[in-house]
């Protein structure tokens, strides 16, 4: 096939690939052996980013955009008149050789279409890792987007050959799945993620006593959930994606803002999913994750929407201001971490720094807390802030700042 057909190909599957964000790389710990071709390192690969923060680090593409689903939020669905195309095996491995070698990437990220069934597709994405293993010694990081519905067999195998797998259940309850991807299921993704956990949990205990054992899928698995294609709410986002962390051990959620390709009545008519909602979402999934915090801590029934005007952190405590201020030469851990501008190093910081003597607000500076959030929930053994018990006034007095910037941002584009 001559070089502008494959050009033709690779910006038609490249720009098909740009709405999962599921391509994290770090957490594994493949090294190069016997002279082969790339690395990937437990510092994980290096990322650039889109203006839009999608990651665009890997050889992101897919296999084939042609598919038999007609999912209403995809843009490869069956009955969305796009270009179609499809790599070979062959494209898809010397793709990803040739951009190693010019060092336009550090690994893959391949997904797919369903073609012709789940197992046909899944075969073809090993066969590619598989190759670039095997023939080309290729020790970069390899990210496979494992097809719900495929067999164990063609899963273990991917898992062989690729540092990360994952799984996309795209919408976050199954009935809305089903309204909007009536040939899907939660359960089509649930089930590789049982076998997924136990083969990754089971191997690692192997590797502690024998260790020729085999490597398999050392990054772990992951999944994207669609936020705004459907009326789910950020608590239940939050609920299934705690409920994944918990169950599979997974490494990471990601959240994509919904963005209509096309329209389709099964769709909301309200457009795009404002970039805040998502990154409400990640700070939360970061709380529920390395903060102690629960999704009961950050939602309710009654309040089942993240506050898009603050963080869930600094929303968390002015909805509990019984619990504040915190005495930062007095408070345990767990309470620290639940004051708004301190981060995990700031309190490690903090609780060595307190064996030593009193920690004062000029020292909190210099330990990296954001003290334009913090000062308002801490004390020193004195008087606190005068607003810490006003919380009507102290979310009017946080929010002022960042409207302004928002109106000033507003006024230059």
């Amino acid at each position: 096939m001559n070089e502008a057909r494959l050009t033709e190909k690779l910006a038609v599957l490249a720009d098909a690939a740009k709405y999962d964000v599921s391509c994290a790389s770090s957490g594994s710990t493949r090294t190069n052996q016997n002279g082969g071709l790339g690395n990937a390192s437990k510092m994980g690969i290096c990322h650039t980013y889109t203006s839009d923060g999608r990651c665009v680090s890997l050889l992101k593409i897919l296999l084939t955009n042609h598919c038999i689903f007609d999912c209403a939020y995809c843009v490869s669905r069956r009955s969305n008149d796009v270009r179609r195309a499809a790599f070979t095996v062959q494209e898809v491995v010397d793709l990803t050789l040739n951009f190693y070698r010019r060092n336009y990437i550090e690994g893959l990220f391949l997904s797919s279409g369903i073609f012709k069934d789940a197992d046909t597709t899944m075969e073809r994405l090993v066969r590619v890792a598989k190759e670039l293993r095997t023939v080309h010694r290729f020790n970069g990081y390899i990210h496979l987007k494992t097809i719900p519905g495929a067999s164990e067999t063609l899963i273990h195998e991917a898992g062989l050959w690729a540092d990360r797998l994952s799984i996309n259940i795209e919408i976050p309850s199954d009935a809305e799945l089903q309204r909007v991807a009536p040939e899907k299921s939660h359960e089509q993704a649930i089930k590789p993620m049982r076998y997924l956990h136990r083969t990754i949990t089971g191997l690692q205990e192997e590797r502690a006593v024998v260790k020729r054992a085999p490597l398999f899928a050392p990054a772990g698995q992951s999944t994207q959930l669609i936020v705004g294609a459907t009326p789910d709410t950020d608590r239940t986002i939050l609920s299934l994606a705690s409920g994944l962390y918990q169950q599979h051990r997974l490494r990471r959620v990601y959240y994509s803002g919904y963005v209509p390709i096309s329209s389709d009545a099964r769709m909301p008519a309200t457009g795009s999913t404002p970039m805040v909602r998502e990154n409400r979402l990640y700070q939360s999934d970061w709380l529920l994750r390395f903060y102690g915090f629960d999704v009961a801590d950050l939602l309710s029934e009654a309040q089942p929407q993240l506050d898009l005007d603050l963080d869930p952190k600094t929303a968390y405590a002015l909805r509990h201001p019984y619990l504040y201020p915190v005495d930062v030469n007095d408070a345990p851990r767990e309470m620290l971490l639940r004051v708004p501008g301190i981060g995990q190093k700031s309190v490690a910081l903090i609780l060595a720094a307190r064996r030593h003597g009193p920690v004062r607000l000029e020292h909190l500076q210099r330990m990296g807390v954001v003290l334009k959030r913090a000062r308002f929930f801490l004390t020193f053994g004195g008087a606190a802030h005068a607003l810490v018990h006003r919380p009507e006034k102290l979310r009017a007095h946080l929010i002022a700042p960042l409207r302004q910037k928002a109106a000033q941002l507003d006024l230059f584009a």
